[in-house]
């Protein structure tokens, strides 16, 4: 099978992306070509790839180009932003959009009469699982992932202010929007915590290990990414999340629940620092969960199958 994946807003090493649904279609030996937005974020294409850069959110007329080009002799092509739905050549083939974004009802029921349309629900959210990762520690806290206003970039700066006559470190991964960064700059330059940008998400879980916690905070506007509380569960870290991430962090007994506000977290991140006990306890519990429930590998010959079907390919066609 030959599957174009296609974006002009993710990160091309989006997680979900890149790291799961490519790279479980490459390693069952299918050809993908995708259309990402490289050069605005300086990456070279993965291995194996065959790479389209595209601007990243591209006028309709680009963006119908690069798509044109990534659709050649392709069986599938699957997007993840709804952006380019409204961009597709007219010789294309089934379309699938993988719908991550907030959309009104009407744009999904348009969608929904021309193409196939799936959510985390058909295809579920994961991580990769480490199969024995170290304890949690007791002088830094972890925050995986975008940052920005909404998901408490102003309240993780006066956090880590706060955890210095603590003994504790807060150590951000991960990008951010263009009025976050000179926030982080700033308190990076004053020494109030460290600030490392995006990196590979391999990597991002590996700098994770072994820290206090791992927080993630959002206002009332978005929820908390699922997936980066599963990232801290596979890496046996407890999760500090505001109300959006409560089930998850419920379901599985792996961490604590605050509300947006600094003070709040700071207790929070406090009273697992003076209890190593319950702070193992925690990071245990999930990492049961999470080896149970949200290691991608368990799901990735599923999500191949699906894509299989998808393009219309049978099993007695792939065995051919």
């Amino acid at each position: 099978m030959r599957a174009c994946v296609a974006t002009t807003v993710h990160h091309p090493e989006d997680a979900r992306i890149m790291h799961r649904q490519i790279r479980a279609l490459l390693d069952a030996g299918h050809e993908v070509t995708y259309v990402a937005p490289f050069s605005y974020f300086n990456v070279t294409p993965a291995m194996g790839l065959t790479a389209v850069d595209v601007p990243r959110l591209a006028s309709r007329g680009r963006a119908r180009h690069a798509l044109r080009r990534g659709v050649r002799g392709a069986d599938l092509l699957l997007v993840h932003d709804h952006r380019l739905l409204r961009a597709l050549p007219h010789h294309r083939p089934p379309v699938v959009w993988d719908l991550r974004e907030p959309v009104t009802p009407r744009q999904l029921a348009r969608a929904g009469r021309r193409h196939r349309v799936i959510t985390p629900a058909d295809v579920p959210e994961a991580t990769l699982v480490a199969a024995s990762p170290p304890p949690p520690g007791g002088s830094r806290v972890v925050h995986l992932g975008r940052l920005s206003a909404e998901r408490g970039v102003t309240e993780l700066i006066g956090l880590a202010e706060r955890l210095i006559p603590h003994g504790i470190r807060l150590d951000l991964i991960g990008g951010a929007t263009p009025e976050a960064r000179p926030l982080l700059r700033d308190a990076q330059r004053v020494g109030l915590l460290d600030w490392f940008g995006y990196v590979p998400h391999r990597h991002a879980l590996r700098m994770a290990e072994g820290a206090l916690a791992g927080l993630s905070l959002a206002d009332g506007s978005v929820q908390a990414p699922p997936t980066t509380i599963m990232d801290y569960m596979g890496r046996g870290l407890p999760v500090i999340t505001t109300p959006q991430g409560a089930a998850l962090v419920e379901e599985a007994g792996c961490g604590l629940v605050v509300p947006l506000d600094v003070d709040a977290v700071l207790n929070a991140v406090l009273d697992l620092k003076e209890d190593p006990a319950r702070r193992a306890e925690l990071g245990a519990s999930g990492h049961a969960r999470a080896r149970l429930r949200h290691h991608w590998p368990d799901h990735a010959a599923a999500f191949v199958r699906r894509a299989e079907s998808w393009a219309g390919i049978t099993a007695h066609a792939l065995a051919v």
